[in-house]
């Protein structure tokens, strides 16, 4: 609310525009306003690019995170955390002001030359997406990140094995200027544009997926609308990840295709189809809350909560890190605080006599 005192740069007031679309769709966005850093005008672009001394590729996972915090799918944040927020995030959920945030959204490096103060244009091949200005750099202790934020610092669970393996030994906090979205294979409408798309007097009830859409899902997303907790006339945002994920997910291009057959299919006005430019941690009850700020942050009031939600196995034993229906209770317990209602799905079987 507007009680709240922000404690750290990263989301600090800055001169944020407020997209006149924001109140689009019923819900409001986490933290009260919906941010978007993304500049309007060449000028505006071209005068933030002549000021960056130096320039960095981004790596797939950085890109999903850049998008996110630009078009306002991290709403509050600015920027990549800085290691007071990191470190509130990583301990208590929440940001310094106490804010519920799931996981902690980090830029991270190798580069010894990098520094505080550093204005840096962010790309995608040839492609300018954002600059930054970095406010600090910091070792991160990541067997601490992993076992708070992931139940476990085992590099058998793959978000673990990432943090290891895949991150540099640096983060840095730094404020995002936004120049242009990534291009990719599946359009990533902004949370301003999905709002424009939807109603702004009925439940809107959001689905996660991170692989194809089988029976039983496509059964879950249109069951959840006769759930008592959600309201007349509701209805559904399938919002599947498409970025990064586990190396033995099936890529987010071929899902991508997959999706849009599905689609055509089942093509019903309840029902809408939108793609998410982020990268998954496998990260469980953590997870499952930040998949409902973020999209809270898109317009939806409701989230479906399926068994074992962004959960994985020990590469090693094959044993599943968390129980069926720890994400769904921690939802629960965190729906209120965060504003979204969780939906708990049930576990759906096929039967031979039924014919489904």
């Amino acid at each position: 609310g507007a009680s709240r005192v922000a404690t750290s740069s990263v989301f600090a007031p800055v001169a944020v525009r407020n997209v006149e679309t924001q109140l689009a769709a019923k819900q409001t966005p986490h933290g009260g306003s919906l941010v978007d850093l993304i500049l309007k005008s060449d000028e505006e672009k071209e005068a933030a690019v002549a000021k960056c001394s130096k320039e960095l590729q981004l790596s797939p996972r950085q890109l999903c995170d850049v998008e996110l915090i630009m078009n306002g799918g991290f709403s509050p944040l600015t920027g990549f955390m800085d290691q007071a927020t990191y470190e509130s995030v990583v301990d208590n959920a929440a940001l310094p002001d106490g804010l519920i945030f799931g996981l902690p959204v980090v830029f991270d490096t190798d580069d010894e030359d990098l520094s505080p103060g550093d204005i840096v244009l962010l790309k995608d091949g040839d492609r300018n997406i954002a600059t930054i200005e970095f406010t600090d750099k910091f070792l991160p202790n990541k067997a601490v990140e992993c076992k708070k934020c992931y139940g476990t610092s085992e590099i058998e669970h793959p978000g673990s094995l990432m943090v290891a393996t895949e991150r540099g030994k640096y983060y840095m906090g730094g404020k995002i200027t936004g120049l242009d979205l990534p291009v990719r294979d599946f359009p990533c409408k902004t949370p301003a544009e999905v709002r424009e798309t939807l109603p702004d007097d009925v439940d809107v009830v959001a689905f996660q997926c991170r692989n194809p859409v089988h029976r039983a899902h496509y059964e879950l997303f249109t069951r959840a609308l006769d759930d008592p907790l959600v309201g007349e006339n509701g209805i559904v945002l399938v919002h599947p990840t498409c970025g990064p994920t586990q190396a033995d997910d099936i890529p987010g291009t071929v899902r991508y295709k997959t999706y849009e057959v599905l689609k055509e299919e089942t093509r019903n006005d309840r029902t809408r189809w939108e793609y998410l430019p982020y990268s998954m941690h496998m990260a469980g009850p953590r997870e499952a809350i930040q998949h409902m700020m973020i999209r809270k942050n898109f317009g939806c009031t409701h989230f479906i909560i399926g068994r074992d939600m962004a959960g994985s196995k020990s590469s090693v034993t094959g044993e599943d890190y968390y129980g069926a229906y720890d994400a769904q209770e921690f939802a629960t317990e965190k729906g209120p605080e965060l504003g979204v209602t969780p939906v708990p799905s049930l576990n759906l079987v096929f039967t031979e006599e039924e014919g489904y």
